[in-house]
């Protein structure tokens, strides 16, 4: 980052400050009163721009395009070059940002621009550890796409060298970041669900884009493509488009929809209870439909056991995904207490309560008809005489739904969150560790399937646990 007076910076947090505060939002007390629906609307706030910030994205795919443009929003960002394997991308960046643009397949050549102060990770998954490690070694910033590594051997190591380097390094679950998962978080630890027993966690889709099939250009050969490059030292099988193009779908290259979408569900899930993940994890499923050369399912279900912690009561946790779904393209969070149930979709939040009756009841579905009658008038009398009228109501309480306003995005508060981290020294609300918590469990999802046995996982120590 450029050097700048101190005041300077002072006077730029005085006009930014935290992401959140671009928005209002209503107290836990607000939203628990008459009102059904919360909706937030924006606040006029000015932000200034007198610390500027030099960026450089690192896989100019999907992910890579939209976290340039979503980044380049925050006052004070430049862009400084771009690195991508395929030249058809280097191209496409020029003809969007200019011909003066930098442009290289090497991505140590970006990192060690001395006019970079922070770079942007968006490659396939097999390239998140080691060149997130490379940039925070050159002490460079780091935004990094989920999965936060390949393998869970990655982790530990790449959380040394954030400690050993100072480094700041943001993981790309940008939900972590929305006002309604903040506003989850304040009614879980609120207890408005009551006592936190079950979570249920799906992401589903229906589409040949949703399923990983992307459009793939007409010069796919090792003439535009840097395939060794992209193989990173594994055995060196000959060019296959699909491969490079479609990464996603392949175990050495990719995690799968483990390593994509349930490390999406389980951000939220951590984020909004304070848990640091299961001990255990079992994962099943199938390739159902998308028999188009990949080796990983395209259907998951996975089941993880939470241990009781100061944070939360022992739950456990369910996730699926399903790439052929008849019910569309769906995603939801439904955290289940004894006393409520808190559901997320992608915007908006809602919150049900269902509490029991102090009177446990008799009668009805019971046993109470099946002995004497002479029994049944006397149980029914001492039961009488312990509950009111009262005690047999249902207590009730207003549901809530809260809801972003329109045109917000949580991908632009990400990335405010982690560009402020640089200018103040703040933490970024999504660490490695956070992110490595959020990902281990997935990418063990994954061994769980392919070796059809329970795993184990130590969440405070980050590390499998091996129990015969």
């Amino acid at each position: 980052m450029s050097n700048r007076k101190a005041a300077g910076r002072r006077h730029f947090i005085k006009g930014l400050g935290s992401a959140a505060l671009a928005l209002t939002l209503p107290s836990m007390s607000e939203a628990a009163g008459s009102e059904k629906e919360v909706i937030l609307t924006p606040t006029t706030k000015r932000i200034n721009a007198n610390d500027r910030i030099r960026v450089g994205v690192i896989g100019m795919g999907i992910m890579g395009h939209r976290n340039l443009r979503t980044a380049l929003k925050v006052p004070g960002v430049e862009l400084a070059g771009v690195c991508d394997l395929y030249q058809g991308r280097l191209t496409r960046a020029k003809e969007i940002y200019g011909a003066d643009l930098f442009t290289t397949m090497d991505y140590k050549a970006l990192i060690d621009r001395s006019d970079i102060d922070a770079v942007i990770v968006a490659t396939s998954d097999n390239w998140h550890a080691p060149i997130a490690t490379y940039a925070m070694q050159k002490k460079k910033a780091v935004y990094g796409e989920k999965p936060v590594v390949h393998k869970i051997s990655e982790g530990l190591p790449l959380i040394a060298v954030q400690q050993q380097s100072g480094a700041i390094m943001q993981v790309g679950s940008q939900r972590v970041s929305s006002l309604h998962y903040a506003k989850a978080k304040e009614l879980y630890t609120a207890g408005a669900i009551g006592k936190l027993n079950l979570v249920e966690a799906t992401y589903d889709r229906q589409s040949t884009m949703g399923a990983w099939q992307y459009t793939m250009p007409l010069d796919a050969s090792t003439a535009t493509v840097d395939w060794d490059g992209f193989i990173r030292g594994s055995k060196k099988p000959p060019f296959d488009a699909k491969q490079f193009f479609w990464w996603r779908n392949y175990r050495a290259f990719g995690t799968g929809v483990a390593g994509d979408l349930f490390v999406h569900l389980l951000s939220g899930v951590h984020f909004i209870t304070g848990s640091l993940g299961p001990t255990k994890i079992y994962a099943s499923g199938q390739l159902a439909h998308w028999k188009d050369g990949r080796d990983v399912p395209d259907i998951m279900t996975a089941i993880m056991d939470y241990p009781a912690t100061a944070q939360h009561p022992a739950f456990q946790l369910t996730l699926r995904v399903n790439f052929i779904s008849g019910g569309g393209d769906t995603s939801s969070i439904r955290l289940i207490g004894d006393e409520g149930v808190l559901k997320l979709g992608g915007r908006d939040l809602e919150l049900t309560h269902s509490i029991m009756p102090k009177a446990p009841g008799i009668g009805g579905w019971d046993a109470l008809e099946t002995y004497p009658a002479a029994m049944q008038e006397e149980l029914r009398k001492q039961y009488n005489s312990r509950y009111s009228q009262a005690d047999h109501q249902r207590p009730q309480k207003e549901p809530i739904r809260f809801v972003n306003p329109p045109g917000y995005d949580d991908h632009l508060d990400h990335f405010m969150n982690f560009f402020e981290a640089m200018r103040t020294g703040k933490p970024v609300i999504e660490d490695i560790s956070f992110g490595f918590r959020a990902a281990a469990p997935c990418i063990a999802c994954n061994d769980s399937y392919f070796q059809q046995r329970i795993l184990h996982w130590d969440p405070v120590q980050m590390k499998l646990i091996n129990k015969k």
